[in-house]
């Protein structure tokens, strides 16, 4: 079966950063070390620091408890877990999610938002 990269055209990174910048949901990308890479406009918005988080631990800007969880889920991404939800509350509901290579090795993961689930 073909690969993806072998069926598909490429994008040039500066236009899927323009892509990625057009959502107006944040997506924040960090490694298998928890070292933020990647965030969009919308996270960079979000953040007080901004732009300047990249290069900085993810788990630096949580609580030990926080920390632990999200360690525990890296480690089930490591075993296949795609995605698993880490906050459901009023304001938002927060999302990691896998990012894996064509080989399917994880690469790091994201953190995705979602409105807050009707309670209704």
């Amino acid at each position: 079966m073909p690969s993806h990269s072998e069926t598909h055209q490429s994008v040039s990174p500066k236009t899927l950063a323009a892509i990625l910048d057009s959502l107006t949901i944040p997506i924040l990308f960090a490694d298998t070390n928890h070292i933020i890479c990647y965030l969009n406009r919308a996270a960079a918005n979000q953040y007080d620091e901004g732009y300047g988080l990249l290069g900085k631990s993810l788990l630096n800007c949580h609580e030990a408890a926080s920390q632990k969880i999200m360690q525990a889920i890296l480690d089930d991404m490591q075993q296949g877990l795609g995605e698993r939800l880490i906050t459901d509350d009023e304001k938002h509901r927060i999302f990691m999610r896998a990012v894996r290579d064509e080989n399917g090795k994880l690469l790091g993961y994201f953190e995705r938002y979602e409105s807050p689930k009707n309670t209704a």
